[in-house]
């Protein structure tokens, strides 16, 4: 009988590894995959040398479990090169996930960035009553009811329709037994405030204006009047996969926001700051730049062999 291979979270990387640029490190939703940051790798490569973290499709584990593999990834790329700069940056369960990273290592992160976190859940509590009745839908209505989530989960209009494609298939790939279980991560997701006061590196936290899946704006002012050292940005008309919208550059959003350092910004010059504690703002979005999608970080990637592309 053959072994059963037991997969665990890894880091996808773009088309090329920047070494000598800051780490920036991608925590993705409920799919896990990774995948559905292709529109933003391109734009981010400018600054930074990009890790999306990818969660096998079956795995169960817990917060704790999953909070040390992505810092003992973590820690595995700053062998490499111990001595720059790490941005972490979580999107909705991400966005949960990084709060429990950097409150385990704060020491660790230089910035970071949440996106429309899904600590938001406990703010809705419909959410949770839903969520338990997901238990009595047959497996194989999964796939009607993504569709159906699709309004709710992203501004359609505002997404092209290859990335609305890729969005559904993503949707699709999660197997149900993984859904239910990273819902109820969600339910018992727990961090205190006091935890957070500790955090006094610079945060951005951003929170669609238009999302239908959770309230992200009353999150969003909910952390920035925590964090010490934070800032949250609106993006009006963005919906709750805002990554996705052909008029969001996460770049782009960082650079007028003055959130990076000039090792991250070499081709721009520095914008002036309006950067303090808790201050608000709206940001006029513009497109940002299309890649490939993420392929994982190997054998090819370290020593720079030719990779084929992952479509």
């Amino acid at each position: 009988m053959i072994p059963k291979v037991e997969l665990k979270p890894c880091f996808l990387t773009p088309k090329r590894l920047q070494p000598e640029f800051p780490l920036f490190v991608y925590l993705p939703g409920m799919d896990g995959t990774g995948q559905l940051l292709r529109s933003q790798t391109a734009g981010l490569e400018v600054g930074f040398d990009v890790r999306c973290l990818a969660i096998p499709r079956e795995d169960l584990t817990s917060w704790d479990e999953l909070t040390n593999n992505v810092l003992d990834l973590i820690h595995a790329e700053l062998e490499k090169s111990s001595q720059r700069p790490v941005y972490l940056c979580g999107e909705s369960f991400g966005g949960c996930l990084a709060q429990k990273v950097a409150i385990k290592a704060p020491q660790l992160f230089k910035r970071i960035v949440l996106i429309n976190p899904a600590s938001a859940f406990h703010l809705r509590p419909l959410l949770t009553w839903v969520s338990q009745l997901t238990y009595l839908v047959p497996s194989n209505l999964y796939n009607i009811g993504a569709l159906g989530l699709l309004p709710f989960l992203a501004s359609l209009a505002r997404i092209s329709r290859s990335d609305r494609q890729e969005l559904l298939k993503t949707m699709r790939s999660v197997p149900s037994e993984t859904v239910l279980w990273r819902l109820s991560l969600l339910k018992e997701f727990c961090v205190e405030e006091e935890q957070l006061r500790h955090l006094t590196q610079p945060v951005l936290v951003i929170a669609g204006g238009n999302d239908r899946l959770l309230p992200s704006l009353a999150e969003a002012k909910r952390l920035v009047s925590i964090f010490p050292n934070s800032k949250m940005v609106v993006l009006p008309d963005s919906g709750h996969a805002c990554l996705l919208e052909t008029d969001t550059n996460l770049y782009e959003i960082m650079k007028a926001n003055d959130f990076l350092e000039s090792s991250a910004e070499e081709e721009y010059p520095k914008c002036p700051s309006d950067w303090k504690s808790g201050a608000t703002k709206t940001f006029a979005q513009r497109p940002a730049g299309k890649s490939a999608y993420p392929s994982p970080v190997g054998d090819a990637a370290r020593t720079g062999t030719p990779r084929a592309n992952a479509d």
